[in-house]
C-alpha cells in the first residue's frame, strides 16, 4: 500500500473543517426553524465525532440516543457511549431495542441479515420519534467511505435530515476525532454497525479502511482507472474491482425513490 496516498488523504486542516461543519449545523437549524439536533450514539467513532462537534456550540440543543440491542451489542460499546456522554455533557436517553426487535420477530420469518437491518431501521424510527417530539433535526453519521460503497442500511442508518461528516473519508474521521480529543480507545477500535453478533465492518467487507479510502480517493478525487489505481496504490486489482462493484451496486441507496418516465398526455 502507498503510504503517500494515505498521508495525502489525512493531511487536512481539521480546525477549519470543524468550523465549517459547525456553521453548516447552525445554518440548517435556522433554515428549517428547528430547535436542535438528535443523533444515535453507538460507541463508535462516527457518532462520537458528531457528539463532540455538537458539544462545542450546540450542547444545550443536542440529544444523543444510545440504542443497544442487549442481546448482541457488546457491553463495552454501551459503556463507551455513556463515557462520551459524560465527556461531552450532552443530553441523552438510553433505549434497549431488544424487546422491540423480539416483538417484530414474532411475526416475521427468520433471517439474520434481514434482522440486522431491521435493528438499524428500529433505531431510525426511535430517532425520528424524538425528532418529531422536540422539533430536532436527525443527524446522519455516514462517512464518505461507507456512503460510497453502500455500507449502510437503506432507511436505517442511511436515513437522516442532514449528514455532517459525509464529505470525510474514514481515515479523515479518525483524524478529526484526534483533533476533537475523542478517547483513543474509540478512535482505534474496529468499526462495527453491530447489526448481529460479532459483526465487524472490515471483516464483512473483506478490505481495510486504509485500502478502501486509498481506492475511493484515487477513483473519485484523482479520477484514475483501475489499472492506474493499482499502480499507484499497490493494492490488489481484485480489491479495487470489488470497491468499484460495491459503489455501482449500491447506487440505488444514494438516490431518491425512482419513478417511471410517464409524461402527461
Amino acid at each position: 500500500m502507498n503510504q503517500d496516498i494515505i498521508n495525502e488523504i489525512k493531511n487536512k486542516d481539521y480546525e477549519k473543517i470543524t468550523e465549517k461543519i459547525e456553521t453548516f449545523l447552525s445554518d440548517e437549524i435556522k433554515k428549517t426553524k428547528s430547535k436542535g439536533v438528535i443523533l444515535g450514539l453507538s460507541g463508535g467513532i462516527d457518532s462520537a465525532v458528531l457528539a463532540y462537534i455538537c458539544k462545542r456550540k450546540l450542547k444545550e440543543n443536542t440529544l444523543a440516543i444510545i440504542m443497544p440491542d442487549t442481546e448482541i451489542t457488546p457491553k463495552s460499546e454501551t459503556e463507551d457511549a455513556l463515557k462520551m456522554i459524560s465527556l461531552t455533557g450532552v443530553d441523552y436517553k438510553l433505549v434497549d431495542i431488544n424487546p422491540i426487535v423480539k416483538e417484530y420477530s414474532m411475526y416475521l420469518e427468520p433471517d439474520e441479515k434481514s434482522k440486522g437491518n431491521l435493528r438499524a431501521r428500529v433505531r431510525t424510527n426511535i430517532l425520528y420519534y424524538y425528532a418529531n417530539l422536540k422539533n430536532y433535526l436527525v443527524l446522519g453519521s455516514s462517512d464518505k467511505s461507507e456512503y460510497n460503497i453502500g455500507y449502510f442500511t437503506k432507511y436505517g442508518d442511511g436515513a437522516s435530515d442532514i449528514t455532517p461528516i459525509i464529505s470525510l473519508y474514514k481515515l479523515q474521521v479518525r483524524e478529526i476525532a484526534k483533533y476533537l480529543q475523542v478517547p483513543e480507545n474509540v478512535i482505534s477500535k474496529k468499526s462495527s454497525p453491530h447489526l448481529w453478533k460479532d459483526h465487524e465492518a472490515e471483516d464483512e467487507i473483506g478490505i481495510t479502511y486504509e485500502e478502501i479510502d486509498s481506492i475511493l480517493y484515487c477513483m473519485f478525487e484523482k479520477k484514475l482507472s483501475i489499472e492506474e489505481i493499482q499502480k499507484i496504490t499497490l493494492i490488489e486489482k481484485s480489491k479495487i474491482e470489488k470497491i468499484l462493484e460495491l459503489n455501482t451496486n449500491s447506487e440505488h441507496k444514494r438516490l431518491l425513490a425512482q419513478k417511471p418516465g410517464i409524461e402527461e398526455s
